[in-house]
């Protein structure tokens, strides 16, 4: 029936497998000299989605989520995960060989200073951890006696006998109908942003590829090039890339903007700029130590502290904006088709997690611009729905029968990314869940239509998600929104609707609007729109104001919202947003599936 190409359902963890691969790692510790050592889960830019060849964390435990970290000693060994991911490291891992131990109520740094051995030599590869990072781990090690050390190699890869090698993946140009603004002058303003510090090492991904418009497709999910840059406050910026994703096309664009410079040419020139006694900064949440260390030991001086692009990256100007809008729309039908689609045939009882994802993926391959997903779905059935973070494999796959199905799904298109939630009730909801549904809803449409002044962060925004659920007793334990790029990364920085969301919304910055409710071992809620910070003109206003335009567009199940829990203002917003729905999308769909969507974004007082 469907066919899903992108994403891949076969988990490769092996729990029997852990213990000989950790004995494997400990022959050779034990042949360098070291007493343990630290396997983060991260490569050498701290990226979200990562190489098969940078999955040292699952080769070696098993786990394969995409946050986490491993410490082996001589005798114990701990895998530590955060509350998404327990369940998950239980049934992947091998709990003999790693204590799985929760990575924000006992850090790691607390279990190296009770476990590491006095006198121990504790190793660490300084191209995978930050500064900051090391920091916190060397004194974590020198409180229990031992000392931290740098490896020149990573001793997992000595052991790692089929580790798999990615051929370099092309670059290609971001052209400036979806860009907005050209490669020379974004260098222009990073320059200027630099004041009196000498250059700026630009470790992200994501920044060096909005910074010189290319992209690439060195990692799933996301379009990067993996390279680093050098931007001097002086001189022409520096590129530091695999010349085999080059075309003779592209290497000659760049050229004009950069030098382009193989990657091993990178930690020579920061030697060279700490021998002229240089400042130079690196991002403190993506430039791997080694680099700042280098610089310093040449006589340079490192400033750890924030990458300028990451603020510009994030306001997006008109023709992204323009982009992402038209892609939402396209994404909104394929969406619809799929839950018209799935309103047909969950009904029969036969579909299973795995056939919703592959459903969705072909709707979205059908509009003949999906260039990728932007993340593996997230799609859940009953107990599995209150997973927030749940990936379905051929193993953990479950037939869709009556209840709540939740599916969490986004696309990379190159006019722009797209991330969307929706719960849908199988057959009669309980009270209860129309209850918790309802209330997921007033939170989502609180944020949808806040108005705030500038200044204002996300962590002050997020409570007004809750209040309908605290009101019961209530809560959910991830953020309300994060940020997303524009055809990068689904999960941008530094903007955030969270506790720990500090950075003040801006005009252009997109988020997502996803308050939810999750009953373990039953069943969980998630409504997910996307959103653009926008500016609010208020007669009267004595402050500058900011509000949200809401650009995702698809039904929300109506047959699980309970309209006595709705104020008529509610009530108001959902009826507006679902006239906004059949607008938008009834010209890009067939007449059936019109049909459909007539009658399922109907007015809520006709429900």
């Amino acid at each position: 029936m469907f066919e899903a190409r992108l994403q891949s359902f076969d988990e490769t963890s092996d729990p029997s497998r852990v213990a000989p691969r950790l004995a494997a790692l400990r022959a050779e510790l034990t042949r360098r000299g070291l007493d343990g050592f630290i396997v983060p889960r991260s490569d050498e830019h701290q990226n979200e989605y990562v190489q098969k060849s940078a999955e040292r964390l699952g080769w070696l435990t098993g786990f394969t989520g995409s946050a986490g970290l491993a410490i082996a000693l001589g005798k114990t060994a701990a895998l530590f995960v955060d509350g998404r991911y327990t369940l998950q490291a239980k049934a992947q891992s091998d709990a003999r060989s790693f204590a799985q131990i929760h990575l924000i109520e006992n850090p790691p740094e607390g279990w190296l200073e009770a476990n590491a051995p006095a006198g121990g030599r504790i190793g660490y590869d300084p191209w995978l951890m930050t500064a900051d990072q090391v920091k916190r781990l060397a004194r974590a090690v020198a409180a229990a006696g031992a000392e931290l050390v740098a490896v020149d190699s990573n001793p997992v890869d000595a052991v790692w006998a089929d580790r798999p090698l990615m051929p370099p993946a092309p670059v290609s140009l971001h052209p400036p109908r979806f860009a907005g603004e050209s490669a020379a002058r974004k260098i222009a303003r990073v320059k200027k942003a630099l004041g009196k510090t000498d250059a700026l090492v630009v470790s992200d991904p994501h920044s060096v590829a909005w910074l010189f418009n290319i992209r690439g497709g060195d990692v799933g999910y996301t379009p990067l090039p993996l390279a680093f840059a050098i931007v001097p406050r002086d001189d022409k910026p520096r590129l530091y890339i695999d010349g085999a994703k080059l075309s003779d096309a592209v290497r000659a664009r760049l050229a004009n903007l950069a030098d382009i410079e193989a990657p091993d040419a990178l930690t020579s020139d920061l030697a060279r700029l700490g021998a002229a006694a240089k400042t130079v900064r690196f991002d403190a949440t993506t430039a791997p130590a080694l680099l700042s260390q280098t610089l310093e030991k040449a006589g340079g001086k490192a400033e750890i502290g924030t990458d300028p692009t990451a603020l510009m990256k994030a306001a997006k100007n008109a023709a992204e904006l323009a982009g992402t809008r038209a892609a939402h729309i396209r994404d909104g039908a394929a969406m619809t088709r799929f839950l018209c689609w799935f309103d047909a045939e969950a009904r029969k009882g036969k579909l299973t997690e795995i056939d919703a994802v592959a459903a969705l993926e072909t709707f979205r391959r059908e509009t003949g611009a999906l260039k990728d997903l932007s993340f593996p779905a997230i799609s859940g059935a009953g107990p599995h729905s209150a997973l927030p973070h749940y990936r379905v494999n051929t193993r953990s796959n479950r037939r869709i029968e009556k209840g709540i199905f939740l599916i969490d799904s986004g696309g990379q298109y190159q006019d722009g990314t797209t991330d969307i939630t929706r719960t849908i009730a199988v057959g009669k909801p309980t009270a209860e869940m129309r209850d918790r549904y309802t209330r997921v809803l007033k939170g989502h449409i609180a944020i949808a239509q806040i108005v705030f002044p500038r200044g204002t962060t996300g962590a002050q925004l997020d409570p007004f998600a809750r209040q309908a659920l605290w009101q019961a007793g209530l809560d959910f334990d991830h953020g309300t929104g994060h940020g997303i790029g524009s055809y990068l990364s689904v999960h941008e920085g530094p903007q955030r609707l969270a506790k720990t969301g500090v950075t003040p919304l801006v005009e252009g910055m997109i988020l997502s609007n996803e308050p939810g409710y999750y009953k373990p071992g039953h069943w969980g809620i998630r409504i997910e729109n996307l959103l653009v910070v926008e500016r609010r003109e208020i007669k009267g206003a004595e402050r500058e104001m900011l509000g949200f335009e809401t650009i995702s567009f698809a039904p929300i199940d109506l047959t699980l919202v309970d309209s006595k829990l709705l104020t008529r203002f509610e009530v108001a917003w959902l009826d507006a947003y679902h006239a906004q729905v059949r607008k938008l999308l009834s010209p890009h769909l067939d007449a059936p599936t019109r049909k459909w969507l007539a009658q399922a974004t109907r007015k809520i007082s006709n429900v």
